[in-house]
């Protein structure tokens, strides 16, 4: 496989990502800026909080070649494809030029899939604090209802209040979850920590 060569200027470059939840209509995304040489690790650890997922469930990267993730013993009898490590492979590795893109799966089982689209190239901002979110819309979907369509089902019971199982959703999301909310300062207020420390992005 030819590796094309990096830019020099990357370790002290910006990327502008958006992710965008796919099957959603409308969608449900973010916009964030973030240093080009992150690990996939780092990113993945970003990516839980700013969607607003709970980082209890596996996931992985992939574009059209290569797969990203938390590797297992290598198995010889096995025909997946080799999984890379995400904690040795940066950002600025994956997507090297602009609208070049990459997908990250999160919960193998609901199959939530995101796509994370390289937008540009930023220059390092001295009085941005990074990674931050710059913008966004939309709630995440909970965690186990079911993927796509499960979240499709919940919506249409939410609307209705007198559907049988109206009761029982709510008070299993809480009565604060609304589909339609989204912030980008709560989101910045949770990536805080991370800002503070790079290596507090890896856990």
């Amino acid at each position: 496989m030819a590796i094309r060569k990096r830019k020099t200027t990357e370790e002290k470059a910006v990327y502008q990502l958006h992710v965008s939840l796919l099957d959603t209509h409308p969608p449900i995304w973010r916009r964030l800026l973030v240093h080009a040489d992150l690990s996939l690790a780092q990113l993945h650890n970003v990516l839980q909080i700013a969607m607003g997922w709970e980082n209890i469930h596996l996931h992985s990267f992939r574009t059209a070649r290569r797969r990203f993730g938390q590797p297992e013993p290598a198995d010889p009898f096995s025909k997946s494809p080799v999984v890379e490590d995400e904690r040795r492979v940066r950002l600025s590795a994956v997507l090297l030029e602009s609208g070049e893109k990459m997908i990250y799966t999160y919960d193998f089982g609901d199959n939530w899939e995101h796509e994370v689209v390289f937008e540009q190239q930023l220059p390092v901002d001295a009085n941005t604090l990074y990674p931050t979110c710059i913008d966004g819309r939309l709630a995440c979907p909970p965690e186990d209802c079911g993927g796509i369509p499960g979240y499709c089902d919940l919506l249409k019971i939410l609307a209705i209040p007198s559907h049988r199982r109206y009761k029982e959703l709510r008070e299993w999301l809480g009565r604060d979850f609304c589909p339609e909310e989204f912030s980008p300062e709560e989101v910045n207020r949770s990536l805080a920590p991370r800002k503070r420390s790079r290596k507090a992005l890896v856990r």
